[in-house]
């Protein structure tokens, strides 16, 4: 098996950026989910609810700003957060620092909502929870349940044959492959069978090691299109028929680093006993 892709989500929600190699940090892929938007009332205001959030091109800048560009909307460049904390509603994380106003005012703009860009001074601050896979002093980003995702190749392309032949089912005609971008991984692999992944408990991608702390549960955030915005019914439908269970549907396998280290694509993967 392989590491085909890398995939870093700088802002919480926003589209993901490619790169070559990176480093591993206890809490997730360097310079991943480190920012993200938010409320009111300080809840995040995620890409389920607001699907434009996937049309920001989000990337971190060499300072420890933010660029931010999005259809229809002016670039903005954001300083280094330096603002006070404000209450947030993340799982295992109770404060983090707001930035600039003027990102605040841009994503009001952007989604129609109240809304305030906030960064996440220290990652070391947010357990993982116990829910989802987490153990005692395991940390994690503003990512969602654990540091990394990661999704296999193989399992999309025979979760893109269920969908087609479905569609031939039904008498309907067979839509367009889903890309991989549907479902927001770190780390893509290829070279194993279709959900092989479901079966490991550790694997190592070239000098890092992970423990795998759960298989991903799958929510109305894969039905919309990265390209534009609208939801559709793919792949829940197909996924409700062929990976529903415990009232749940599942694709990729969560990832905690075992320790620091740098990945790159190209980099043999193994699963471990």
């Amino acid at each position: 098996m392989q590491l085909t892709d890398i995939r870093i989500y700088p802002l919480k929600s926003a589209a993901g950026l490619p790169a070559d190699r990176v480093r591993v940090e206890p809490w997730g892929l360097d310079g991943d989910r480190r920012w993200a938007v938010i409320g009111e009332d300080g809840e995040n205001l995620w890409l389920g609810e607001y699907p434009r959030m996937v049309t920001v091109t989000a990337r971190n800048l060499d300072d420890g700003g933010l660029s931010l560009t999005a259809p229809g909307m002016p670039g903005l460049t954001v300083p280094p957060a330096a603002g006070d904390t404000v209450p947030v509603g993340f799982s295992g994380l109770d404060r983090a620092v707001s930035a600039d106003p003027a990102a605040g005012d841009w994503f009001t703009r952007l989604l129609g909502v109240p809304a305030r860009l906030v960064w996440l001074d220290d990652p070391r601050r947010r357990s993982i929870d116990p829910a989802h896979g987490g153990l005692p002093g395991e940390i994690v980003s503003f990512a969602w349940d654990a540091p990394l995702l990661l999704t296999t190749r193989a399992s999309l392309r025979l979760l893109n044959d269920w969908i087609a032949e479905g569609a031939v089912e039904r008498g309907e005609e067979v839509p367009e492959p889903l890309p991989m971008a549907r479902f927001r991984p770190n780390v893509v692999i290829d070279g194993d069978e279709p959900y092989r992944e479901d079966e490991w408990k550790e694997v190592r991608i070239g000098e890092v090691e992970f423990r795998v702390s759960e298989i991903c549960d799958r929510c109305a955030v894969t039905t919309i299109d990265p390209d534009t915005a609208l939801k559709g019914k793919e792949p829940i439908r197909t996924l409700a028929r062929h990976r529903r269970w415990d009232g749940k549907t599942w694709f990729g396998i969560r990832l905690v680093p075992r320790a620091p280290g740098v990945v790159a694509v190209g980099d043999p993967v193994t699963a471990l006993p």
